[in-house]
């Protein structure tokens, strides 16, 4: 049983930072790519940011320059930077990841943007 648990999502105003935290807990060996989605209103769910357990990182064109991925293997944890919020940025925003042959989620984590 592996469960995920995201952390630091809030009311933000325009132009400020969030630091969201994810962490991965049970019967893990190893993870492999780690990653952030989002689903605003009205929308898909959309990926944000991934890392791979060896550091490499791909980002939504959306955020690029403003959101940075890193991740700790030590604690099976995974954060999400996010400098420059926009009020487009407000979503539910959930982690993933690979662990053996299978995706988990977490429960999701709301952002919300605004003044």
């Amino acid at each position: 049983q592996v469960h995920l648990v995201e952390s630091g999502g809030g009311l933000v105003q325009p132009g400020g930072s969030l630091r969201l935290s994810c962490a991965a807990s049970g019967s893990i060996f190893s993870i492999g790519v780690m990653g952030w989605y989002r689903q605003g209103p009205g929308k898909q769910r959309e990926l944000v940011a991934v890392i791979t357990s060896d550091g490499r990182r791909n980002y939504a064109d959306s955020v690029k320059g403003r959101f940075t991925i890193s991740r700790d293997n030590a604690k099976n944890t995974v954060y999400l930077q996010m400098n420059s919020l926009k009020p487009e940025d407000t979503a539910v925003y959930y982690c993933n990841a690979a662990i053996f042959d299978n995706i988990y989620w977490g429960q999701g984590t709301q952002v919300t943007v605004s003044s």
